[in-house]
């Protein structure tokens, strides 16, 4: 008697286990072999076999891959395909499910570039969190190419047209064949060296080269070139082939310009560009210097209605100080507005002196002369209107002083000891001692008898 298991698999639920562990242990291969029976259905889909001397695989391209491949498949080809082990459960048969498909020889290359560029991009070598800004008006570029190409005369011409007198460094190498992706990584380094000792500071380094096949363009696609533009401590263009060439050094230098006069345009700003940039900084000069005549105005508002008379002598002299201080400060910060403001424009005079916009560049000193004359005069009239308002304050103060009411003649009786003043007769009596205030002394005398006047 034969005795049955406690799990008896069905024939879908063993396919299922087989497909799992398939699809485990196979997740993304490159498989070479020849393609026969090619079919195209209605569908879009491609189903072919690939084989070989001593086996055979079915292949299937999902409509958007196939409609992605950029040669017609036929019998006998050789190819090189990229994709994921799986099992048609209806047939129970496996399958590869084509991800990419490339023609043997030139798909060699290609298939080189995919994976190099997989493993860098998984070390974050592409990562835009590490890509760094370009300086809007860099000094120094060191420019690494061959100083016969095509590329290194439209670079320096474009250079020359927008910006002549930014300083070039060129270190030549071979940008294709053997050898040549060893000098283009060992050139970056020197320009590293270089700067990093101060004898050569950089403010970018440009790799670039005209455009070529795949194989010309090799050099740029080698792992010790991305590593050199990895490790750069200078931020880096890559300006390499034509707008629809891509290579390894493009994902990784800090900005990819399509083509050599590309990178010339985007490294380098045009003149009109600084030209609006020092206008917008005159403007905004001018609104910041009336801005701080404002405030000040509305400082010495405040201060002159603040007016406290309980001890008037003390009041004047505090607000004299202040008046005192807060000219102090606003010298103070006018001179050091304006000689910030004059040390910009000292900056950006002295990058425009080379190209010429002289008159640009009076008509700007006018203009601070004009404001720091403007400003001048309004500080003089605020101190002189200043002046006269405490005038009048000290002179309301000393018509209420008491030495005032002295010299009208009244005078004031005080208890001696205890310096109180006497308000009423009947705060005294008969042979208490008195002493009588007046204008130009005192004087002291007894109560004979306090009169009550009623």
């Amino acid at each position: 008697m034969t005795v049955l298991p406690a799990k008896v698999l069905s024939v879908t639920e063993l396919t299922h286990c087989v497909k799992d562990l398939l699809e485990e242990l196979f997740p993304s291969v490159w498989v070479e072999g020849e393609i026969s029976n090619v079919r195209s259905p209605s569908s879009g889909h491609v189903y072919f076999t690939l084989k070989d001397a001593g086996a055979q695989l079915a292949v299937v391209l999902f409509r958007g891959v196939a409609a992605k491949v950029g040669f017609k498949l036929k019998d006998g080809l050789q190819v090189i395909t990229f994709g994921d082990i799986s099992i048609y459960e209806k047939s129970g048969q496996y399958q590869l499910v084509a991800r990419q498909l490339l023609p043997k020889g030139f798909g060699a290359l290609q298939l080189a570039f995919e994976e190099l560029k997989q493993r860098l991009a998984k070390e974050g070598l592409f990562d835009s969190l590490r890509k760094r800004p370009i300086p809007a008006l860099p000094q120094h570029i060191g420019l690494v190419t061959s100083p016969t190409g095509a590329a290194i005369r439209d670079f320096l011409n474009i250079i020359d047209r927008r910006f002549p007198n930014v300083h070039i460094v060129i270190h030549p190498v071979r940008v294709q064949g053997e050898g040549a992706a060893a000098e283009i990584a060992a050139a970056i380094d020197d320009f590293n060296a270089l700067h990093t000792s101060g004898r050569l500071p950089l403010d970018v380094i440009i790799v670039t080269r005209g455009g070529g096949s795949l194989e010309d363009l090799w050099a740029f696609n080698e792992e010790v070139v991305a590593r050199a533009f990895a490790r750069s401590q200078i931020p880096t263009i890559s300006a390499v082939g034509h707008e629809i060439d891509f290579t390894i050094a493009d994902f990784v230098a800090d900005l990819r310009a399509p083509t050599p006069s590309a990178a010339a345009e985007l490294v380098v700003k045009a003149k009109e560009e600084f030209k609006q940039r020092i206008e917008q900084y005159q403007v905004r000069l001018q609104g910041g210097l009336q801005l701080r005549l404002a405030a000040a105005r509305q400082r010495f508002s405040g201060l002159a209605s603040n007016y406290v008379f309980r001890k008037p002598t003390e009041i004047i002299r505090e607000y004299q100080q202040r008046v005192d201080d807060s000219g102090h400060r606003l010298a103070h910060a006018t001179r050091v507005t304006l000689a910030r403001q004059r040390s910009r424009l000292a900056t950006a005079s002295g990058k425009f002196k080379l190209l010429g916009p002289q008159a640009l560049l009076a008509n700007g000193r006018q203009q601070v002369a004009f404001n720091e004359q403007n400003l001048r005069t309004a500080w003089a009239r605020r101190w002189q209107e200043t002046g006269h308002r405490l005038a009048q304050a000290r002179a309301k103060l000393e018509l209420l002083s008491p030495n005032a009411t002295l010299q009208r003649g009244y005078s004031i009786t005080l208890i001696p000891g205890t310096g109180e003043i006497v308000r009423s007769v009947t705060h005294v009596a008969a042979g208490t001692k008195i002493s009588t205030k007046v204008l130009d002394g005192a004087f002291d005398s007894v109560v004979s008898s306090p009169i009550d006047i009623e």
